[in-house]
């Protein structure tokens, strides 16, 4: 029988034998043999959003597809605030071993310049993992405004500089600075009226009491086929396939315009690359396959492949873009 005055000595022994055998093992060992594990136990998804909104519902059938690939639990743990900061920071001080994730979309990239304190940089913070998908969004106006184009609207504009107004679900949102880049690019000056929730301002789009709004294709689609309000254009690159009847913005008038909904993953700075690649490769299999594919188009989006280097730098170019944007605008939040 085991005395209690050995077990101690004993549990040093073996743990200063295990501690050694790390210590001694190459970094790229130890890092290799992570990723081969890796996943062991639940992950962590932070959506640093409210449940019920794109991200989250995309981070659920993300981590459930992960979940089935790895066999292991990719659990979706909400911590809206700040404008994503709070569960943002939550995320950035986490342990760097891969099982705490942080869902992040150009809302991060926008705060970036949009707050002039946050406690961490994304760029120096994290370590880009992977993007998810797309969406695009689609400008509508109220009917009575008596615009069908984009050359109408512009026109009108321009004709009554700072008499119209367009909606948003609050500053910095990527609402609002779709039509802020929409004002640059198009050089009008059309009045922003923020709202607390994309929900408000639309109904008061469609009252008539706010002349125009940036919202997604999905929610907009509906309204738009029942004529509550007028369809614009879109925001992507290409047609969206929600509203194929409509032009890009940048073929209706406003050359090279793209202001689109993305989401990715990112993990704390110091996550080992190899778990990097690895979480990499298991999203972009899962966005390529076709289930995925069609419940991401049902939703107005599409997926996105890039490796993380592609994903960094793509990410210093969005925060670039709406630098641009945010600064021009004049919509910078002091915390």
């Amino acid at each position: 029988m085991m005395t209690q005055s050995r077990m101690p000595l004993l549990a040093r022994r073996v743990f200063g034998k295990g501690l050694a055998g790390t210590l001694l093992a190459p970094p790229l060992a130890r890092s290799a043999r992570a990723a081969d594990a890796y996943p062991d136990k639940a992950v962590t998804l932070i959506v640093p959003f409210a449940a019920g909104g794109s991200a989250d519902v995309y981070g659920r059938l993300l981590g459930q597809q992960l979940n089935a690939v790895t066999g292991q639990a990719f659990i979706v743990e909400n911590r809206p605030g700040a404008g994503s900061i709070i569960g943002s920071q939550y995320a950035a001080t986490s342990r760097p071993d891969g099982y705490m994730l942080l869902v992040i979309s150009n809302t991060h990239t926008v705060n970036e310049t949009l707050f002039a304190k946050k406690p961490y940089k994304l760029m120096t913070s994290f370590e880009p993992v992977a993007p998810i998908n797309s969406s695009d969004l689609v400008l509508v106006t109220r009917p009575t405004l008596g615009v069908k184009t984009l050359d109408d609207l512009i026109k009108l504009a321009k004709e009554k500089p700072g008499m119209l107004t367009f909606a948003s679900s609050g500053p910095g949102t990527p609402y609002h600075m779709a039509g802020e880049l929409f004002k640059q690019m198009a050089g009008i000056d059309i009045v922003h009226v923020p709202f607390k929730g994309s929900s408000e301002a639309r109904i008061d789009v469609i009252g008539g009491q706010v002349d125009m709004m940036f919202d997604a294709t999905t929610t907009m689609l509906g309204l738009i086929k029942s004529g509550k309000v007028t369809g614009i254009a879109t925001t992507g690159k290409a047609r969206s396939a929600v509203l194929p009847d409509l032009p890009t913005m940048a073929d209706a008038g406003v050359p090279d315009y793209e202001a689109v909904i993305w989401l990715g993953i990112v993990a704390p700075k110091g996550t080992p690359a190899a778990i990097v690649d690895t979480l990499n490769t298991l999203i972009t299999t899962i966005d390529q396959k076709p289930e995925v594919r069609a419940a991401w188009e049902k939703q107005g989006a599409e997926p996105v492949i890039m490796n993380p280097e592609q994903f960094a730098a793509f990410i210093a170019a969005d925060i670039k873009k709406w630098a641009k944007v945010v600064e021009i605008s004049g919509a910078r939040v002091n915390n």
